[in-house]
Order: C-alpha cells, then sequence, then structure tokens
C-alpha cells in the first residue's frame, strides 16, 4: 500500500533495521489497505513476478536470495508464479527457506482477497513452506475447516497436522478466542518438530484495531531467524517488537501501525516476554 502499514509496507522496513537486506517484489499496488473499505489501485499480472526476478536472475543475483517472504497475492495464478519464483530460488541456493503468510481475507472485517487465493494455500502452498504464519482463521481453513479455530487444542491438533505436510515450523501469529487469555493477551503459538510455545504480550484496548500485525509479525520472526536467531527466541523477541509497535500506535492514537516511531524497541523490546512450552 501506498498510505499506511499492511503488506510490504509493514514488513520490509522492521526486517531491514534488523539488518536483512530486503527486495520488495509487489504483488498489488494499492493506495491503502482494504479495510478502509475504499481503494484504489492494481493488482499485477502473474509475470510481473516472474520477469522481477528474471531481471534478477539476469545479472547474477538470484542465488544470493536466502528466503522468500509472500504475504498479500491478488490472484491465484499470482500464488503459481511466487511458487516457481521460490522453486528457482532453491535450485541456485539450496539453504534458502520460503515463509508463507497464507492471507486468506476476512470479509467481516473488510479483508478481501480474489477468489482461488485460499484454495491455492491450501492445495499447494502449505506443503512448499518451510515456515508458515496463519492466524487461526488461516489456520482452520489450510486442514480443511471453514471458519477460525476457537480452542487451544484445536490450534494445536492443526498446527501439527501442517507440520506433518512439509513445514518445518508453524507460527500461529494471533490465537484469539483461541488463546490462554483471550481478549486481554495479543497470544502467538510457535509449533515445531521439538515442541509448542506460546507467548503472550498485553493486548490494547483500541477502537480501530490497526492492520498489518500479520505482515509484522511474520517478517520480523523471519528476519530474526536468517541472523541466526533460535526460533523459540526469536518467538520471544518477535512478541517484544509486536508490543513497541502497539504501544506507539496507541500512545499516539494513530490507527496504522508505528513502526517507525518504535523501530528501536523492533531491534531492541523493552520489555521481554517468555515464550512457555506447552
Amino acid at each position: 500500500v501506498v498510505h499506511g502499514a499492511a503488506g510490504n509496507s509493514a514488513a520490509v522496513f522492521p526486517m531491514q533495521r534488523l539488518g536483512i537486506r530486503v527486495w520488495p517484489l509487489n504483488t498489488v499496488q494499492f493506495s491503502n489497505h482494504t479495510q478502509y473499505g475504499m481503494w484504489t489501485g492494481h493488482v499485477f499480472p502473474p509475470d510481473h513476478v516472474t520477469e522481477i526476478v528474471d531481471g534478477i536472475t539476469a545479472i547474477g543475483m538470484l542465488p544470493d536470495c536466502d528466503a522468500v517472504l509472500s504475504g498479500y497475492l491478488g490472484s491465484e495464478q499470482q500464488g503459481q508464479a511466487v511458487l516457481e519464483v521460490v522453486q528457482r530460488i532453491k535450485e541456485v541456493n539450496p539453504q534458502s527457506l520460503y515463509c508463507c503468510d497464507p492471507v486468506m481475507g476476512h470479509p467481516e472485517k473488510g479483508c478481501i482477497v480474489a477468489p482461488g487465493v485460499a484454495d491455492f494455500f491450501v492445495k499447494d502452498a502449505a506443503s512448499a513452506a518451510d515456515i508458515i504464519c496463519p492466524n487461526t482463521l488461516e489456520l482452520g481453513i489450510l486442514v480443511g475447516h471453514k471458519e477460525a479455530l476457537n480452542l487451544l487444542d484445536d490450534v494445536l491438533e492443526a498446527a501439527n497436522a501442517l507440520l506433518a505436510r512439509g513445514p518445518k515450523a508453524v507460527l500461529v501469529k494471533h490465537l484469539g478466542n483461541a488463546g490462554l487469555d483471550p481478549g486481554r493477551s495479543f497470544e502467538m503459538l510457535l509449533a515445531t518438530a521439538e515442541g509448542v510455545w506460546h507467548v503472550a504480550a498485553p493486548l490494547r484496548p483500541f477502537d480501530r484495531p490497526p492492520v498489518g500485525v500479520g505482515d509484522f509479525t511474520s517478517g520480523v520472526f523471519l528476519a530474526l531467524h536468517l541472523r541466526g536467531t533460535p526460533l523459540v527466541q526469536a518467538l520471544e523477541h518477535t512478541a517484544g517488537a509486536y508490543d513497541a509497535v502497539m504501544e506507539a500506535t496507541f500512545r499516539l492514537g494513530a490507527y496504522e501501525l508505528q513502526h517507525i516511531s518504535a523501530q528501536d524497541g523492533i531491534v531492541q523490546p523493552v520489555t521481554r516476554f517468555e515464550a512457555r512450552k506447552l
């Protein structure tokens, strides 16, 4: 988006502040995020993604890519183009990672995605990802439900089912009603083959909750992992970075995430939130 913080506008700057060299490749260019109820702009055609990567390949830089982070997709065909790019990168850099933030939309909240995108995540992207970062609605859809998962046991079962399909880590970026303290805490869950960890930070009483939090947390978590931070510590740091940004956003009375104002707290969170193994 041009105005505000969603998609790359929420993820790129925090990743850069954490020391990651980011190549932003937009799948759409919108005036603002869709939860305003009105927006202008365009969805880029699938070959836009391919052509940009062709150019990077032509100058010999594709092997320098250590990870792909995908988020909001403008079409199912665009998603297929992203997976083709992931495969091309893995061929020249076998250690590279694919981190998938499966943004499926939430019409009740005004988050709109194109038809077919959710099916793409279910059928193709989930098994291709090394790390996947769903919320409870997306997690439920990925394992065959039609609604958000509202019980922690259901979230744990679904996360383990996703791990069995290929990803090495599942980051549930907001537990919502499935959390241990719903309505009062912002809770995240990390599932790996080694176990499941839970972390909670304060949930501030916004009249109009900011958008782009999932984009932000997915980007921060991946950036920390690329820096060599162990996954559980990356979860804790991500919770601290989230808290720093939300504190600034709430204090300033803003609707858009204030990640620039809170940038020092992204790099060195003031508050540490300890992850607990479930």
